[in-house]
């Protein structure tokens, strides 16, 4: 295949523990924002064992980013310092514009499973205290393309003329869910110019059909530049994401839940938590995406 995109990078990931003890694996975070940008991070669980995840992630403030969360499997609820409240459930997105800032917490409920992750994504400088707003994706929204077998979940961007149940307003990310059965190949058109990667769920994965080298799951796999993306499954089904945007190529300066571009904006975000003036939206206002 010409223009085919070859991987360049494999991330496992570190298994850590976040928020009052959940255990996740961060798979990319500060050391990858050069090569991943704009994405920042990314947080998979998968777990049958509440213990590992209810403590959750009581209130914490973010700015300069949006956060997206997933879940194919699970039961999170969620509030923030816009008044909006709820649960993220089976099939479920919340997309989350941090934007000037906002405080919010994330409480994850005992679940068969609780299979998922989070994305952060980059702000453009100049989108950095743009006002906060809340994006929430019911599972049913999400378009659901189903083809010689692949199912592919369109959360954001468009696949094949299916626009998905998103679009971010300052990044033009896409996200695709991609379901591959046993054996089976899928392709992809990409725009050239964008950062592309994927995180494998489950299965095991061959991205390059003249030189195969099968990936296993639970880690990321970042790729070149390129018109064409292709992978197979082993003899297992394959459950992934598939991110990608084109680059802000901007400075990041990142301070624990804050990233922004420079050090004195970091330390002005901080001082405002400790004066509480961090919050800039007018009180009652729900923003709305």
């Amino acid at each position: 295949m010409e223009n085919l995109r070859k991987i360049t990078k494999i991330t496992r990931g570190t298994p850590s523990v976040d928020g009052a003890g959940v255990k996740l694996v961060r798979v990319i975070g500060r050391n990858d924002t050069r090569d991943y940008d704009p994405f920042l991070m990314l947080d998979a669980f998968d777990s049958v064992d509440p213990e590992d995840y209810i403590r959750g992630f009581p209130w914490h403030p973010h700015r300069g980013i949006e956060t997206i969360t997933y879940l194919i499997h699970g039961d999170i609820e969620h509030g923030d310092s816009l008044g909006n409240s709820g649960s993220i459930l089976d099939g479920d997105c919340q997309w989350m514009t941090s934007g000037s800032g906002i405080i919010h917490q994330e409480m994850p409920k005992a679940s068969q499973r609780m299979l998922g992750a989070q994305i952060w994504l980059n702000l453009p400088t100049k989108d950095k205290m743009t006002q906060p707003a809340y994006g929430d994706i019911p599972g049913a929204d999400i378009p659901v393309i189903e083809e010689n077998g692949v199912r592919v979940h369109v959360l954001s961007g468009d696949y094949k003329g299916h626009k998905g149940a998103f679009e971010g307003k300052y990044v033009q990310a896409s996200y695709l869910d991609i379901e591959l059965p046993a054996h089976h190949e899928w392709s992809l058109d990409t725009d050239p110019q964008d950062t592309l990667f994927v995180y494998i769920f489950f299965g095991k994965v061959n991205f390059d059909p003249l030189t195969p080298q099968w990936i296993d799951a639970k880690q990321a796999v970042l790729f070149s530049l390129g018109e064409k993306f292709w992978m197979q499954a082993a003899d297992q089904d394959v459950r992934m994401i598939l991110l990608s945007a084109r680059p802000l190529r901007e400075p990041i300066a990142w301070g624990g839940p804050i990233v922004m571009n420079t050090a004195a904006e970091l330390q002005l975000a901080f001082r405002e938590l400790d004066e509480h003036t961090f919050i800039k939206t007018a009180s009652g206002y729900r923003g709305s995406l």
